[in-house]
């Protein structure tokens, strides 16, 4: 199991840099995160959370003792992610991080978003996501932009505290 990076860490607070070179040891990262992720019992990890500053995380929900209503999906390689669109609607909810154990954060999320990924091969996917799923790839989203848990969500308070104008 790979080592998860706490909060506080500078791993964690930087912007993630683009992959590049598509290697087979690209593939045994991807397996290496997967297996931490599924160890922590996570439905996401991104590479800033195991010590590595590249543009990838991986979405696999499915239900576990952390996320017992969450629903099962393919987990699904996202490297050198852009959110192209996304909702004006909101969603609040709690939401846990591998990276800070223990705590659970009220954060509002778009109710979906359309992106746009590569995959292993470096093939460009584009997707709509949606509900649980989309708030999965904003989190992990965030991780790659060095935004944790912490700072979305005094983005949040901050903005829900500002007077309209």
């Amino acid at each position: 199991m790979l080592a998860i990076a706490q909060v506080g860490e500078e791993v964690l607070t930087i912007e993630a840099q683009a992959i590049t070179d598509f290697t087979p040891e690209l593939g045994r990262v991807v397996d290496d995160m997967l297996l931490s992720m599924e160890q922590a019992k996570g439905v996401g990890i991104a590479a800033p959370q195991v010590h590595l500053s590249l543009a990838l995380f991986i979405m696999a929900s499915r239900p576990n003792e952390r996320y017992p209503d969450a629903p099962y999906i393919t987990p699904t390689v996202v490297i050198n992610p852009h959110i192209l669109e996304y909702s004006e609607e909101l969603e609040a909810g709690d939401e846990g991080c591998l990276s800070i154990p223990e705590r659970r954060f009220p954060i509002s999320r778009h109710l979906w978003v359309r992106v746009k990924f590569q995959g292993l091969d470096g093939q460009w996917h584009t997707q709509r996501l949606s509900g649980f799923i989309a708030r999965i790839f904003q989190h992990e989203y965030d991780h790659l932009q060095g935004i944790t848990l912490f700072e979305r969500a005094a983005m949040q308070e901050q903005s829900s505290n500002e007077a309209p104008q």
